[in-house]
Order: C-alpha cells, then sequence, then structure tokens
C-alpha cells in the first residue's frame, strides 16, 4: 500500500529528529511525562507540554487505551545446522491460532541493532538459546517474505522471560530494559501473549497523569490489541492482529457518543480495534461499538472513514508511514499537511520514544462528519 498525502511527499525528517533514549534519559530530574504534545484541531496547530494533555479534555470525553504488554521478543539464533550456521535475531511477532509463530529474521548489527535480511528459506532451522528450534514453514503472505510462519519447539513465552531482549531499531541509541517499553496501562495477558512492540502512544502517561485525568472527569477505558512486528523499513500496511474490546469499554464509548463526549484513542493500535469493534446503527443515528474479541485485518484508509473514534493521541510517524492513511481518516488530509509541517519546522522528536500528538476535532460539524461515515 503506497501512502499519498498530499503535501507530505516532499517531507524530510531529519536523521537528527530521532529520539535515541527515553525522555526519562534526557537530563536530571526528567520523566517519561516530559515529552511535547503537538495539537492539531483542522488546520490550527497548537503547542504543549504532555502534562497539559487532562486542560485540553474536557469531562465525559473517554481515552481508550491499551493494555497489551510488551514482550521481549527479539532473540537472538543461529540459521543452518551445528556448529555454525548464520546470526541472525529472531523477532517474535504473533502467535497464530494453530500454536505457530509469524517470525521476523534479521541480521544483527555490530551496534547492538538490526538490519532487515531475507526471509526463509522454507524448511530451514534456527537454533535457539536453551536448546529451542524453531523451523520455518512459508511467508505469511504470498509475495512478501518478511515475515514467515514458523512452527516452535519449546516454550516461546518461556524462551523470552529468559533470553528475550525488546526490539529495537537503529534509530536509537543503546539497549533498554523492557521496563522501558511498558506502558503504565499495561497488565499480562493470561497466556503471556502481548505485544512485539510497544504501543508507544501511551508511554508518556503516568498514574499521576491518569489521576488528574480522572479528577477531570475523563474516563480511561481499557481494550486490548496485540501488536505484530512493524516494518520499520518497509512501511507495509498492518498484518492481522489479535484483539479484545470488552462490553465495558464499548458502553462507555457509545455513553459518551450519546452524551456529547469524545472518543479518543491513545494509539493507533486503539483505532483498529475500535473500529472493528464498530457496527453501524439506523440511518442518521451514526455507529456503535459492541464487545468483541479475534483477529482483526482492517486496514483504516480515508476512503473506510472511521466510525466511533473522534480524535487520536499518537506519535510522529514517517512521511511513507501507512499509519498516516489512518491519521488522515481521523483528522483530514488538510490537518496531517499542517502539523507536520509545524512538527518538522518546530523540530519535535520522532518514534517511540518521542513526542505526541493529539489530533481532535473542529468543534463545528464534527458530529455530522461521523455520522457521514457510519454505513
Amino acid at each position: 500500500m503506497s501512502v499519498v498525502v498530499d503535501g507530505l511527499e516532499g517531507l524530510r525528517v531529519p536523521e537528527e529528529l530521532s529520539a535515541r533514549v527515553p525522555a526519562e534519559q534526557r537530563g536530571p530530574g526528567r520523566g517519561r511525562d516530559d515529552v511535547r504534545l503537538l495539537v492539531s484541531r483542522g488546520e490550527a496547530v497548537s503547542h504543549h507540554a504532555f502534562r497539559e494533555l487532562p486542560a485540553l479534555l474536557r469531562a465525559g470525553d473517554v481515552l481508550v487505551v491499551n493494555t497489551s504488554p510488551t514482550l521481549a521478543a527479539a532473540v537472538d539464533g543461529r540459521l543452518g545446522p551445528e556448529p555454525g550456521g548464520e546470526p541472525v535475531v529472531v523477532h517474535f511477532s504473533t502467535r497464530g491460532d494453530d500454536g505457530r509463530w509469524a517470525v521476523e529474521l534479521r541480521s544483527p548489527e555490530p551496534s547492538g541493532s538490526t538490519r532487515p535480511r531475507a526471509g526463509g528459506p522454507a524448511g530451514a532451522v534456527v537454533r535457539l538459546p536453551g536448546g529451542g528450534r524453531l523451523a520455518l514453514a512459508g511467508p505469511l503472505t504470498p509475495g512478501s517474505g518478511r515475515l514467515w510462519w514458523a512452527r516452535a519447539y519449546g516454550d516461546v513465552p518461556g524462551l523470552l522471560g529468559r533470553y528475550g531482549r525488546p526490539i529495537r531499531y537503529g534509530y536509537t541509541e543503546r539497549d533498554q530494559p523492557l521496563s522501558a517499553y511498558q506502558t503504565v496501562f499495561a497488565r499480562p495477558s493470561p497466556d503471556g501473549g502481548g505485544s512485539a512492540e510497544m504501543p508507544s502512544a501511551g508511554r508518556p502517561f503516568t498514574a499521576g497523569l491518569v489521576a488528574e485525568l480522572a479528577a477531570r472527569g475523563v474516563w480511561i477505558a481499557p481494550l486490548s490489541l496485540h501488536t505484530g512486528v512493524a516494518s520499520a523499513e518497509a512501511h507495509e500496511p498492518p498484518y492481522p492482529e489479535r484483539f479484545e474490546v470488552p462490553a465495558a469499554t464499548a458502553a462507555l464509548v457509545n455513553a459518551a457518543r450519546a452524551t456529547g463526549g469524545r472518543v479518543i484513542a491513545v494509539g493507533t493500535t486503539v483505532v483498529r480495534a475500535l473500529e472493528s469493534a464498530a457496527v453501524a446503527g439506523p440511518v442518521g443515528a451514526g455507529a456503535s461499538a459492541r464487545a468483541r474479541r479475534g483477529w482483526t485485518d482492517l486496514v483504516v484508509t480515508p476512503a473506510r472513514g472511521v466510525r466511533v473514534v473522534d480524535g487520536l493521541l499518537t506519535g510522529l510517524h514517517e512521511p511513507e508511514a501507512s499509519h498516516l492513511l489512518m491519521l488522515e481518516a481521523v483528522a483530514g488530509r488538510a490537518a496531517l499537511r499542517s502539523a507536520y509541517a509545524a512538527a518538522v519546522r518546530d523540530r519535535y522528536l520522532w518514534h517511540e520514544f518521542g513526542d505526541v500528538h493529539l489530533l481532535l476535532p473542529e468543534e463545528k460539524g464534527h458530529r455530522a462528519r461521523c455520522g457521514s461515515n457510519s454505513g
């Protein structure tokens, strides 16, 4: 899928705007919430500290958050027969219903990060620490060899717990502990599942900020979507992912929409989950959310639109990222153009440890826009 957003084709994000370490490591006395917050209301842009978020929301708004924990999903391995073999880093992405795992094999770099490599070959075996084995079956999607289905011999959650580390890309400065990749909302999954990569829009939240939001009458509603491995270089659309929208969260979303509150997703993962649980209502009544769990292959685009999401808190995405189609669906093309020009001009920081972007609806005519997308 190619991303076409007028005005962003020539946008270049300077390398020095990559956030290389978490906010709390950028100076004495800093915390997770010491990031900047870019706010879009249509084409209007304003600049804030993230700690100002409660003042930007209203009583009756609902912030929907992803509670999926981040896994230590990167493990060193050897591809090929003993005693040697090609050194690889296995990124465990998603566990299928049949027990297989979707994995990405990457080549290690001396810096500790990784670089892309061709997938496969089919039938090859990856030797893992502790005597584990991974047998490659075939590509997850025909024609794309980045992610492969593989049969794991051994306890994968146990393997990740003993030998895994968080997935890291080349723009970061060094390895970080798994705790740096957990959000305040993360909750353990009963089956040991979780996200291959952090649901990073929730990272700047602290317990104190959540308490302040609650005191102002902003509701916090949980759901889970276990994210797979992103295509850091290829910018492919997301693959199917496992999600669950609880009945209580669906009820809060529907109550907010009925009483004039805004439904604000914390992260693109939340948009994908909520919109996968949206159902059309009677003509003129818009859509509603329902409790739902399972797999979603939904890709939110401007053509599809959004049905129950009014706003989005998210990180800053590279100009080629497929997520930008989702942002355009939520806020419109003009808002996206204006925001990203301001983010580069005012030197916001990109990626999972970077600054964040709050896309809020323009008040005038907003409900009419949502209703038109509810079919």
